[in-house]
């Protein structure tokens, strides 16, 4: 063998190596940053999963009737004792989706708070009102996107998206077997052994990992910055709603995020339509909820009334499948369609993000589609409680841990390219990975002994 060949081996595997311990490096800082706020989403997001269930069970005494052979009584009926129990305007009403469902109104009082009352349908009698934002799931969805905190901290939540991204991909090429005979698809040792909680963390992110990707991609729709930004390409390029559903439709400047108690991620953005007054009387929420069913919405949706002379009657349908999605606008005082989409008829780009969003809330598979993703959330939870305990049985006495910088420049440049890539994609996340750099590479040499 040459010395040639003996120094290009050599050569060869101290750039696998510094591959791997940039790889390694940037790994770690993506799971230093995120592993907070992945066990917030994953703990928030498996709980919201079953959100149906849980309230069922959480707010029985309010949702749950005795199923009657008696047809319910008129939906203004039930408005008007809701409203002799609550005094405000009525701005919401949740028909009853199963015969044990109380119908859900909810009434807007002086205070500008929103609380919903929740009223036999049988019998009309009142059973109790909680606010919308003291519902457990309304606070554990907010806390889901860190809304609940306000605007920026909702940036931060689209930040944690990319890097959960970057920490699969990552995480994947650090697992990729070489040549170890275990921590593959088995844990060695004992809880004693940090091996133990390396393999742990390994095997759990092999098996789960494509499904942390898609948690994660199939979320970043619903980001503030990128998602609205994405939306508006969306729209605008003709994989949304045709143009033709706004043809002749007089429309507000009030996007339907802001109007409507639920809308799917291709209308969000999208204006609302406005009734026109020509001296009629307005046809009432009886009338509203008939042509609804006529036109054969799904049940289990919600009714958003006319805020005012130029509002609508909305029914909003997103409790099902994204096939089973649709938004109704009706004039107040005609009854006439003025908009009336759903699933069949957006493009192919926003069928996708429809559908990967329905399955990351756990609607298109039934039971199955809930348990994986809940599966999903587990395995978060459990590889950030693996990569703790890791960090801290192997971190030296007074210092970070964090792993070495690699002597060749050139293999960061390859690692920056799908940093360049991920930051292209979503602008925010290649923020942070720049102030990151920035941070790695300025940082005084005297405090990497420390980092390391």
């Amino acid at each position: 063998m040459s010395i040639e060949t003996i120094r290009d081996g050599a050569e060869n595997a101290s750039v696998e190596t510094g591959l791997y311990r940039a790889v390694w490096r940037w790994h770690f800082y993506a799971g230093l940053f995120s592993l907070p706020f992945m066990i917030l989403l994953a703990v928030t997001g498996g709980l919201y999963l079953f959100q149906n269930e849980l309230n069922r069970i959480i707010y029985k005494p309010l949702m749950v009737v005795a199923a009657q052979t008696t047809a319910p009584l008129n939906a203004s009926d039930l408005i008007a004792r809701a409203q002799i129990a609550l005094d405000g305007a009525a701005v919401r009403y949740v028909p009853a989706a199963v015969p044990t469902d109380a119908v859900e109104i909810g009434i807007k009082g002086s205070d500008k708070v929103t609380r919903s009352v929740y009223v036999n349908p049988y019998t009309g009698d009142v059973l109790g009102a909680i606010g919308d934002k003291d519902k457990v799931m309304w606070i554990v969805r907010k806390l889901h996107s860190l809304k609940y905190f306000g605007t920026a901290p909702e940036r931060v939540i689209e930040i944690v998206g990319g890097w959960a991204i970057i920490l699969v991909i990552t995480g994947f090429y650090l697992w990729w077997p070489r040549k170890q005979t275990g921590g593959v698809v088995t844990v060695r040792s004992t809880p004693k052994k940090r091996v133990f909680w390396r393999d742990l963390h390994a095997v759990t992110g092999a098996f789960a990992g494509i499904f942390i990707f898609f948690l994660a991609f199939t979320g970043m729709p619903w980001s503030g910055f990128w998602g609205d930004n994405f939306n508006n390409f969306v729209n605008n390029h003709g994989l949304g709603y045709p143009p033709e559903f706004w043809d002749d439709v007089p429309k507000s400047t009030v996007p339907m995020k802001d109007a409507l108690t639920e809308t799917n991620w291709t209308l969000s953005n999208q204006p609302m339509p406005v009734s026109e007054n020509h001296g009629a009387a307005p046809i009432g929420i009886d009338k509203a909820i008939a042509i609804f069913n006529e036109r054969g919405i799904a049940k289990g949706y919600t009714i958003d009334l006319p805020g005012g002379a130029d509002g609508v009657y909305s029914a909003s349908a997103f409790g099902g499948t994204a096939t089973e999605e649709r938004v109704i606008h009706l004039d107040q005082y005609t009854g006439k369609p003025l908009f009336d989409g759903d699933f069949a008829s957006i493009g192919a780009g926003a069928k996708g993000i429809e559908w990967g969003i329905s399955v990351h809330m756990g609607r298109e598979f039934g039971l199955i589609n809930k348990l994986i993703m809940a599966a999903a959330c587990i395995a978060i939870v459990l590889m950030a409680v693996a990569a703790i305990v890791m960090w801290w049985k192997r971190r030296p006495k007074g210092s970070l841990g964090a792993p070495r910088y690699p002597s060749d420049l050139r293999i960061n440049r390859g690692i920056l390219l799908i940093a360049v890539g991920l930051g292209i994609l979503y602008p925010l996340v290649g923020a942070s990975l720049l102030v990151m750099l920035i941070i790695d590479k300025i940082l005084p040499r005297a405090l990497y002994a420390r980092l390391g």
